[in-house]
């Protein structure tokens, strides 16, 4: 037995072993070695994305994007599997003399959970531990499944609440403007609460669990990202421009979810400011914000300060969290919506939110306020997006 091969296997099965266990059993952000399986995600990401290019509506980059988490799972499981085999097959080498003979032993151990020999003297501890191992990874990983889910779950049910709220896609100007025009301002403090209480969540399950970045919503045009977005610029925009009604509530879910952003951002090794300079530079414009905030007007919210007035104060919120939304919406290719930045893979400009009509006795169709987005850079002939 050469216990050089032997030691190096033994180390081969030792990291994977601790690899699946920070991945699959202990609840925390992944660091250092921990981040080995992490290899598998972003391979599949980069193929999917490739491969989406072949699409050009939004909705067919969508659906080729849809299996990216599952079959990340899948790649990752097979990296597992892959690192076992051929540490075991390491230390098999000494009596097999061939790590050919050895990889095909190891395989047919971990595989097949029995003992086989194919030449050499038989080694029936390494043969048992390999089947052994790969029992209880095939076993944590059924257990695994079931709490990504409900990761899911709790993350869609309240995203999927947001289209009578904030429109699909999700624009932060539209929660106020919605709220205003049904007359429900007063249930905000409630939905600014519900959302910090969300994104609480969502820097636990998405940092512990980093696969779950990869899982989109069953609509194409939910997404996390867009709505959590949405909710922080409307709240923004709610302290800024109402100051005086602003309830404390907005306040923390603004707070909570930047930070969620954030830690989901040094999970994926990006440079995150922590401390922002409130006056810097953001990439949405004044007039952009200007032409929002007459939208609010003509809906009828109550505003108090002038768009001039109210624009450091929109800033320095935006500010906290406005470059890693964008790199994440490009990241994760999530739905062109209004004040969500780019996208290298999108060959359109951002779609306006969808209004119901309104249905209240007395109001013509023609006096509700119109949010329109107009695309950029291309001719709307060949968006191949909906903007009903």
């Amino acid at each position: 037995m050469n216990p050089l091969l032997f030691a190096l296997g033994l180390v081969v099965v030792l990291f994977t072993s601790a690899s699946v266990l920070f991945t699959i059993v202990l609840p925390r952000e992944p660091r250092g070695f921990e981040r080995l399986s992490t290899f598998a995600n972003r391979l599949v990401r980069a193929l999917f994305i490739t491969l989406s290019r072949l699409a050009r509506s939004y909705e067919g980059k969508d659906a080729l994007l849809a299996p990216t988490a599952p079959v990340a799972l899948v790649a990752q499981l097979a990296f597992w599997a892959g690192c076992f085999i051929v540490g075991f097959a390491l230390m098999l080498e000494g009596t097999t003399h061939s790590f050919v003979s050895a990889l095909a032993q190891a395989s047919g151990a971990v595989f097949t959970v029995g003992t086989i020999n194919l030449s050499g003297q038989p080694n029936e501890a390494v043969d048992i531990a390999a089947g052994a191992t790969w029992v209880v990874i095939v076993a944590l990983q059924i257990a695994y499944l079931p709490a990504l889910y409900q990761a899911f779950n709790r993350r869609e049910s309240l995203v999927a609440m947001l289209e009578s709220r904030a429109g699909v896609p999700a624009w932060g100007p539209e929660v106020l403007a919605r709220h205003q025009l049904v007359g429900i301002i007063d249930t905000l403090p409630d939905f600014y609460a519900s959302w910090e209480e969300w994104a609480a969540d969502l820097a636990e399950s998405h940092t512990t669990y980093p696969v779950m970045l990869l899982f989109r919503s069953p609509d194409p045009w939910f997404s996390w990202l867009v709505g959590l977005l949405a909710v922080l610029d409307g709240a923004a925009m709610h302290l800024a421009l109402a100051p005086s009604t602003a309830s404390s509530q907005s306040r923390l879910c603004l707070r909570m979810g930047f930070t969620s952003l954030n830690r989901i951002a040094k999970v994926l090794r990006w440079e995150v400011d922590p401390d922002p300079n409130p006056e810097g530079p953001i990439d949405l414009s004044f007039e952009e914000f200007n032409e929002a905030v007459e939208m609010l007007r003509h809906a009828g919210f109550p505003i108090e300060r002038t768009a001039e007035d109210a624009w450091p104060d929109f800033r320095g919120w935006r500010v906290n969290y406005e470059s890693v939304a964008y790199r994440l919406a490009d990241h994760l290719t999530a739905p062109p919506a209004p004040w969500s930045g780019s996208r290298r893979h999108l060959r359109s400009g951002a779609v306006a939110p969808r209004r119901p009509p309104q249905r209240a006795p007395g109001i013509l169709a023609d006096s509700r306020p119109e949010v329109v987005i107009p695309p950029t850079a291309h001719r709307r002939g060949n968006l191949g997006f909906r903007s009903e």
